[in-house]
């Protein structure tokens, strides 16, 4: 793990570094994919930066929100930089919600929006792995395994690596999907799906998951969710795209008879 990296008087936590590296590689994505759904690029880019600090400031207000008195001491505390001090799932959903706002207001076709976004989506979580194996966080089970890793004064399961490689895998597959999409949101679905399935099979080996029921790990659920969910959106929107096919074609059969 190689959280701090120290340049002269300077100390750069590299998992944030990694992020921003990886946020900036991701973005690169965007006017490809945009001009690919037919969409404008520089709104979609709009989307993007509205989301994300809609996302940074959503997250630090609802933990100082957790810790008013602590803020109400010292509010200049709510301009540091210490990304342990924000409320991450709270802060994601302040951003959807602004960024479906933006979207509405600009008339985004949200299928369309999502399947351009998705491979943006989907390399930047390649950088929030490695950002974790810097950190040290998303840490393993403890193993005996020959490939664990030190941590913790432990040997532990490599999971920061197992979801990097996850990542990457899942990165790969929608980038071959991409030019096969046979409807409107299929590579938002199959990435909603892979990626739950990334998840339900690391979290097995997770040393900090959060149990919900026995053995079964809180995250392992929402991940069945998805999935499920995920599975039932291709089904139903092939078959619509399928049956919308065959009355095109009988249409058009009809016009030339």
């Amino acid at each position: 793990m190689l959280p701090i990296i120290q340049v002269g008087p300077i100390a750069i936590q590299l998992p944030g570094l990694i992020l921003l590296a990886g946020l900036w590689i991701s973005l690169t994505l965007v006017d490809r994919e945009a001009q690919r759904h037919d969409l404008d690029a520089s709104t979609l880019n709009n989307l993007i930066l509205i989301g994300l600090i809609a996302s940074i400031l959503g997250a630090r207000l609802w933990y100082a929100a957790q810790f008013a008195s602590v803020y109400f001491e010292d509010p200049l505390s709510l301009l540091s930089l210490n990304t342990s001090t924000l409320a991450p799932v709270e802060g994601i959903a302040t951003g959807l919600v602004a960024a479906l706002i933006y979207g509405q207001r600009k008339k985004l076709p949200i299928w369309p929006t999502l399947d351009a976004l998705t491979p943006s989506i989907s390399l930047f979580a390649i950088s929030v792995g490695l950002a974790h194996l810097a950190s040290g966080a998303a840490f393993g089970a403890p193993t005996d395994l020959p490939w664990g890793i030190e941590l913790w004064g432990t040997l532990r399961h490599p999971t920061q690596i197992y979801e990097t490689i996850a990542a990457a895998v899942v990165f790969l597959v929608l980038m071959q999907q991409r030019t096969r999409s046979p409807f409107p949101g299929y590579l938002t679905l199959l990435w909603a799906v892979m990626f739950a399935t990334s998840r339900l099979l690391i979290e097995a080996f997770r040393g900090d998951s959060i149990i919900a029921l026995g053995s079964i790990r809180s995250a392992q659920l929402v991940s069945l969710a998805v999935i499920v969910a995920g599975l039932l959106g291709l089904h139903f929107m092939a078959r619509s795209e399928m049956e919308r096919s065959g009355r095109s074609s009988g249409t058009d059969e009809a016009a030339d008879s």
